[in-house]
């Protein structure tokens, strides 16, 4: 019900108190932790080939101290990997395993040139880290496999390494599009290629989760609201558990946005549990990950999550906390949470209001600017019912079945332009039952 994460860097091995965070989690009522196992790093000693070990490891294990310190307070532990980036000994070894700009160009990291950034659809997440996950979970007691930047959702990227031009190629018979959301015939196909490698992936992993350590679980890192590159329906019926990483707002992001994610990941997910990542530091475009939040932001920002159905989970970067102005924050937070916790379990939601969200208008319809033709109109319905006191859910334009959406009275689409012949049926039918629906713009004539 209450987690927490603690992001190792590099040279933290040394510096690591494991007593420190012992005493934080007790304090925060903490019943569950995400700890940093390995994948750009490794914070224990790996054997798997061209997995980097910390340059800072030396003898400890701190990776596996910290699990150790967790089951002694009977916690809920998953283990951390990120496989988004690799070093130069990787690179050099198999230049195919990295992402490719249309050119034939190695791309190196954005913040870490000494970098490079991994095909996250090729062998690198196919072949090498399902070796990773099984060595962490053959080595360690732990619940299940988390990982971050593991594939791109907040949108649809394009690699065009060999491995993704040739299986597109021989998949769809077509060759990559220029560009994402390009105006281009092998534009569908792609997002069905992209959402498809992304569900394989996930399920490799957990399959590599239940044969190395039976009872585990693979949980990939999500996000992106109703926008997300990611087929939402599908994943909700791969995962066990779902989490969404919503750190923070920037720029004119309204404080409700931390709910709206909640309310997508409940649209697809039902009675499954519902994580929301909220960050310690700053959310800001120029992020500096040593500052924190001010209070008032940070309660507003869990509160949002949890009243529309998020567990809460913190989030920071670094063993050595040097602001910790954010502890007393988070501390009284999870104290309200561990006092009405018989209240927050087995939720129902109330709301009779249903807006209906569409991906499918959003990648086809939308596209390039599917931010104005889109989330525009999405969030004007979303504020006018947060304005008005209205309870709503959201309501995923493929779960449109009459044991999904009878319970609301109302079916509000806001410009969801692309709607199939069998969802029009589908919501003609919900009105001859008795349904009211307020549709806007271009709706359905997509």
């Amino acid at each position: 019900m209450r987690w927490g994460q603690l992001t190792l860097v590099e040279d933290d091995p040394p510096k690591l108190d494991v007593g420190f965070w012992v005493d934080l989690w007790k304090r925060c009522h903490c019943d569950a932790v995400c700890l940093s196992a390995g994948g750009v790093v490794a914070y224990y000693p790996t054997q798997v080939p061209l997995h980097h070990r910390s340059l800072w490891l030396g003898d400890r294990d701190p990776f596996g101290e910290l699990v150790k310190a967790a089951r002694g307070l009977g916690m809920v532990v998953w283990a951390r990997l990120d496989p988004h980036a690799a070093h130069e000994d990787v690179h050099g070894a198999h230049p195919d395993w990295f992402e490719h700009d249309q050119d034939g160009k190695v791309l190196r990291h954005w913040v870490m040139p000494e970098m490079y950034l991994t095909c996250r659809l090729g062998p690198y997440n196919f072949e090498h880290m399902p070796r990773v996950v099984e060595e962490v979970l053959t080595l360690y007691d732990v619940d299940a496999i988390f990982a971050n930047r593991w594939v791109e959702y907040g949108s649809f990227q394009v690699c065009y390494c060999p491995h993704c031009r040739s299986l597109f190629r021989e998949r769809y018979g077509l060759e990559l599009p220029s560009k994402a959301y390009a105006d281009e015939p092998s534009w569908k196909p792609y997002t069905r290629f992209y959402q498809e490698r992304i569900a394989e992936l996930w399920t490799l992993w957990d399959a590599t989760c239940k044969r190395s350590r039976p009872g585990t679980t693979f949980v990939g890192n999500t996000g992106g609201s109703v926008l997300n590159a990611m087929d939402w329906k599908t994943l909700a019926e791969l995962a066990d558990t779902m989490d969404a990483d919503n750190q923070g707002r920037s720029g004119v992001n309204p404080p409700w946005r931390n709910g709206e994610q909640a309310k997508v990941l409940r649209s697809v997910g039902g009675r499954k549990a519902i994580i929301g990542i909220f960050g310690i530091n700053t959310a800001t475009s120029h992020r500096w990950m040593r500052s924190v939040k001010a209070a008032d932001e940070q309660r507003l920002w869990i509160a949002e999550g949890v009243a529309n159905g998020f567990r809460p989970w913190w989030t920071l970067f670094g063993a050595e906390q040097k602001d910790r102005r954010w502890m007393k924050v988070v501390e009284e937070f999870y104290a309200w949470c561990h006092r009405n916790e018989a209240y927050l379990r087995n939720t129902e939601s109330l709301a009779r209001v249903g807006v209906v969200y569409s991906q499918q208008t959003a990648h086809y319809y939308g596209k390039a600017e599917r931010g104005s033709k889109v989330y525009d109109h999405f969030n004007g319905i979303y504020h006018a019912l947060v304005e008005s006191r209205m309870p709503f859910d959201l309501v995923h334009d493929r779960c449109l079945e009459p044991e999904r959406i009878a319970r609301y009275s109302l079916l509000v689409l806001p410009n969801i332009a692309c709607l199939s012949d069998g969802q029009c049926e589908q919501l003609r039918d919900y009105v001859r039952r008795g349904g009211g629906l307020v549709a806007t713009l271009e709706t359905s004539l997509y």
